[in-house]
């Protein structure tokens, strides 16, 4: 690797170069020089127009290996990230079996030295993810898991989770959970709301979240230790996590990036393709999230890809299974449905936020670090087409739109991948 972006804007907040175009030399995996001068080497980009940030990371992401790799695999997961734009992914445990051993750990990093896109295992809390019984978690963490969760399953069992905020906090480890009261949401297939009345569907009300984010800070307020929420998506849920981090509780969370892109008016033509958990809420949660991601209540935004086989979704609405694939999309759902927010305030929170909160090393834009980077053009337009379609899935609410804002490159581990056009 010898290459040289000419003319790259540098989207670092922490980076002296923040903001200034320079002609940014990578050479054997190291940025060698950032500059203003021109570099010779092997392979010159034209950038201009371009901007390079650290790698991007994602943390929940569904590549369903083992056991459901006919929906999405380790290698067409990882081949997705990187034409996505991300070098980092944190993988969900519910696979077939259930990351809960050394061995699935394993399984999920230990190619990693040869890729370029790095994998990160989350360790289930729960065997088999079914709230009854702890993992052995310390083993999990020894063993390489980044966090621990029960993934689509919320831990309703009230004893298991403050055991495991108790148990966590002898290696600082983090929980995530899916706030969702399933007593509350069963049969249901979207927002429990005007439009689901209308619809005739069994509607989830927000309240099912509410009330599990309340009890699990209270949790967390009586055990210490920390707290993540994935995927939250009601204004209520984001005024419990306002409070709770003014109170000083370690409590952080994150958000679908499709959950601003529609309301729940979305679903009037039952297209199973718009049907997710947690569901499309109204446009005042919509309002609140944006505020949430603004005033830093809201720390990450997350690809929450959760591929689906045709079998899965070519079926009545309320049969179908929950969910979207959103790594291909990622950039472009952000320019296209997140413009009361500057790409500068969001792209913390799928970069050094998720890093910080998971305890990972931070890339750096200086001369002598190891690139871990993502090039990419905020005002690129592309067909995303069956054709295009990069996953094994193809549940999107995007295909066949012509979408704005796509990752061209990636560097990291010493490897790059660059578009074809550049």
């Amino acid at each position: 690797m010898d290459i040289v972006l000419n003319s790259v804007e540098i989207f670092d907040k922490r980076s002296p170069y923040h903001g200034k175009r320079k002609n940014v030399h990578i050479k054997n995996g190291v940025i060698t020089s950032i500059t203003s001068q021109k570099v010779k080497a092997r392979q010159t980009v034209d950038a201009k127009g371009l901007k390079l940030s650290i790698g991007w990371f994602d943390v929940g992401a569904h590549f369903g290996d083992p056991g459901f790799e006919h929906k999405e695999n380790l290698e067409s997961g990882r081949s997705l990230a990187e034409k996505s734009g991300f070098t980092g992914v944190a993988v969900l445990p519910n696979t077939n079996p259930v990351v809960q051993s050394k061995n699935e750990v394993s399984y999920i990093t230990s190619n990693n030295k040869n890729e370029l896109i790095q994998l990160y295992a989350l360790g289930a809390v729960s065997a088999n993810t079914e709230g009854k019984e702890l993992t052995e978690m310390i083993d999990l963490h020894h063993a390489g898991a980044v966090g621990f969760t029960d993934g689509f399953n919320p831990i309703w069992h009230t004893d298991i989770l403050l055991k495991t905020l108790q148990y966590l906090q002898k290696f600082d480890g983090l929980l995530i959970n899916r706030a969702e009261d399933r007593m509350l949401t069963m049969f249901g297939s979207m927002h429990e709301g005007t439009q689901s009345t209308l619809l005739g569907l069994k509607g989830m009300p927000g309240l099912a979240e509410e009330v599990m984010v309340q009890r699990d800070l209270r949790l967390l307020d009586y055990a210490g230790g920390r707290i993540h929420f994935s995927n939250i998506s009601t204004a209520g849920s984001v005024d419990l996590i306002r409070k709770a981090k003014k109170k000083g509780l370690a409590v952080t969370c994150d958000v679908a990036v499709h959950q601003i892109a529609f309301s729940d008016k979305a679903l009037e033509d039952y297209d199973t393709n718009f049907k997710v958990n947690p569901p499309f809420r109204e446009n005042g949660d919509i309002k609140a999230l944006i505020k949430g991601l603004k005033d830093g209540t809201i720390d990450l935004i997350v690809s929450s890809h959760c591929p689906q086989d045709e079998e899965s979704k070519n079926l009545e609405f309320d049969l179908a299974d929950f969910g979207i694939i959103g790594l291909q999309t990622f950039m472009s759902v952000i320019k296209g449905h997140y413009q009361d927010l500057s790409l500068e305030e969001l792209i913390q929170g799928f970069t050094t936020r998720p890093r910080e909160i998971l305890g990972l090393p931070l890339p750096e834009i200086k001369v002598g670090s190891q690139a871990d980077l993502t090039l990419f053009d905020p005002d690129k337009k592309w067909d995303y087409t069956l054709e295009s379609n990069l996953s094994k899935s193809r549940n999107s609410p995007f295909l066949g739109k012509t979408l704005t804002g796509k990752s061209v490159g990636v560097f990291n581990n010493g490897k790059v991948y660059l578009d074809e056009g550049l």
